[in-house]
């Protein structure tokens, strides 16, 4: 019946994802605190249940049982729904991404770039209105550098995914996975990781630049007035986000559900989620070692970065790759 494909299988699927990505975020906390423990030459958690695996149940029963507070001074109706806000585009943005063959997230619909440049700088908003409406000046800080940070770094990011645009020549991501790709797109399209992985870091405000909550200058930055489960969405969505951009980034450069040329995508289609789900393992590993690498910049260098190298690179990047399509394609 056309009802049930329209809408409750997708409301199923929808379920469903969202549980996995609430279990995902649940153990790369856990995940990300063992890693930072053997880059440092410590334990990590070791204490709740077997190498600490209940570790993020002991947080999250931690978490619900705080008690809530909510500070006079707040614009109430925007603080409580600014969490919210930085949370549900992290889970929605998935509605487009292929989980297998024949097999998308929740519907294979023919815009799912436009989608993914639509949703993806709302989470900004959520960190922005919870700095204005805490009423707090580190608060306040921490939503300023947000928003500057948000202009610098989608500029850039916006260029690169138009040039993954003219190269694939599609807007769906199921077509942009299975399209055969010529061996000098592959290597065109790895040159430009590591510059879209320095603009997703800014995206999820990850080490080196969590500038817009750095704890040695602004306390907790747009977080500081947020306790309880309010501060748990926020975190939440942080983590989620990382899964998210690592599942996008699998898609675009790494051929997301699919094995290198395309081995086993026809023979076993069931592997799909799992090939995915180990490339975006992978790339998380590439966020957490950062982390624990890297030093956090001054904000004015993030800025100047920004706009004085990193934005004339996409630039050239995505004339050169017009360039290449039209010649050699």
């Amino acid at each position: 019946m056309d009802w049930i494909e329209l809408l409750v299988i997708p409301t199923i699927r929808s379920l469903v994802l969202i549980v996995v990505l609430l279990t995902g975020f649940a153990y790369l906390t856990w995940y990300e605190r063992k890693l930072l423990a053997r880059f440092h030459v410590r334990y990590g958690p070791n204490r709740a249940g077997p190498k600490g695996l209940l570790q993020p149940v002991a947080d999250a029963v931690k978490a619900v049982f705080k008690e809530e507070i909510i500070p006079g001074h707040v614009d109430k109706v925007v603080y409580l729904l600014a969490p919210a806000l930085a949370l549900v585009p992290a889970l929605i943005i998935w509605a487009v991404i292929p989980l297998g063959k024949g097999f998308p997230a929740v519907a294979d619909v023919p815009i799912g770039f436009l989608w993914i440049l639509a949703v993806a700088g709302i989470e900004s908003y959520g960190v922005i209105l919870a700095g204005w409406s805490s009423n707090n000046n580190y608060s306040l800080l921490g939503a300023l550098r947000s928003s500057a940070q948000m202009i610098s770094y989608e500029i850039p990011l916006g260029l690169f995914l138009i040039s993954i645009l003219l190269l694939a020549g599609d807007f769906s991501l199921v077509n942009l996975v299975e399209a055969p790709r010529a061996w000098w797109e592959w290597i065109w399209l790895w040159i430009m990781f590591p510059l879209f992985f320095i603009c997703i870091l800014a995206e999820t405000n990850r080490s080196p630049f969590d500038l817009p909550e750095t704890e040695n200058e602004l306390v907790a930055g747009f977080q500081t007035e947020y306790g309880g489960i309010k501060f748990a969405l926020f975190f939440m969505a942080e983590y989620i986000n990382m899964i998210t951009t690592s599942a996008i980034m699998a898609t675009l450069f790494f051929g997301g559900y699919a094995l290198p040329f395309g081995i086993g995508s026809e023979i076993m289609p069931w592997l799909g989620p799992f090939i995915l789900a180990g490339k975006i393992i992978v790339l998380l590993f590439l966020f957490i070692w950062v982390r624990a690498s890297l030093g956090r910049p001054r904000y004015d260098q993030l800025m100047r970065f920004t706009w004085k190298i990193l934005l004339p690179i996409a630039l050239g990047y995505m004339i050169i790759t017009a360039l290449l399509t039209v010649f050699f394609k």
